[in-house]
């Protein structure tokens, strides 16, 4: 399936699908513009050089979907200051790409712990200081997606895990600026029901990330059927990105070809 009649938009988290490739980052965009994809995102900012970035993509014609913020804990309001500081520097680099989105995670309850701050501590600081990142983020025409994560296999000690939990968040958040992002993968190993999970809350969805599971692989395999969570998502009028965000240990460009030609919708 071509860029132009797809119904979804996807970009190519490089930081993970290249994790086990060494090359340069101009590479790695060639690689995925010669896959067939028009978009990418990543996890750090601060240990690349964006400005090269930048002009490699421009040159391949590839658009930023998305990247993560500094990971400060949210959750410790004696580093709140410093969170929406960082916050500023990354949307300073998210304007320099023409990116629309942020990543922001929730914290990591250890973290508070070894602070003696408790889980409702954690939580109210969570919400006041989402709720001013919101304001800056609405101010610079951003959106900041909130992700949960999930405990069992991957993130133990995170603080938000659930959808039901993510939701209510952002309706106590309250800013039109603060979303979730839904991981695909994260929320089939919590709790499973994605599509009923996704179709009823997706005005609360601002990104989404996809990878197979079990193993966190590419999407042709594992027990998500991803034509069909993907038609559900096109079917809601969703006009944001789904970022491929998984992991192998050999080339991924075959991989990501035989995803756009039989999986994407």
């Amino acid at each position: 399936m071509t860029v132009e009649n797809r119904k979804l938009r996807y970009s190519v988290c490089t930081d993970a699908v290249f994790m086990h490739e060494d090359l340069p980052m101009a590479r790695v965009l060639e690689k995925v513009a010669q896959a067939g994809y028009d978009s990418i995102e990543f996890w750090s900012w601060w240990d690349k050089d964006i400005e090269e970035m930048n002009r490699c993509r421009e040159a391949l014609g590839l658009s930023v979907a998305a990247f993560c913020t500094k990971f400060i804990n949210p959750g410790d309001r004696s580093l709140q200051e410093d969170y929406l500081e960082a916050l500023k520097a990354g949307m300073e680099k998210a304007h320099l790409l023409g990116c629309p989105t942020l990543i922001a995670q929730a914290g990591w309850e250890f973290e508070s712990f070894a602070k003696e701050i408790t889980r409702k501590e954690h939580r109210l600081c969570l919400i006041d200081t989402m709720q001013k990142a919101g304001e800056l983020a609405q101010q610079g025409g951003i959106t900041l997606v909130l992700e949960p994560l999930n405990l069992l296999v991957n993130h133990p000690g995170y603080h938000l895990s659930t959808s039901e939990d993510a939701f209510d968040l952002i309706e106590k958040i309250g800013s039109p600026a603060v979303k979730i992002l839904f991981d695909i993968y994260h929320q089939q190993i919590t709790e499973g029901n994605l599509i009923s999970n996704i179709t009823e809350h997706i005005a609360k969805i601002g990104h989404f990330h996809a990878a197979a599971n079990p193993g966190r692989g590419e999407l042709t395999g594992g027990e998500i059927h991803y034509p069909h969570v993907l038609e559900a998502i096109a079917k809601t009028g969703y006009t944001g990105y789904v970022g491929l965000e998984y992991m192998v240990d050999f080339d991924p460009v075959p991989g990501l070809v035989r995803a756009r030609e039989e999986i994407l919708v």
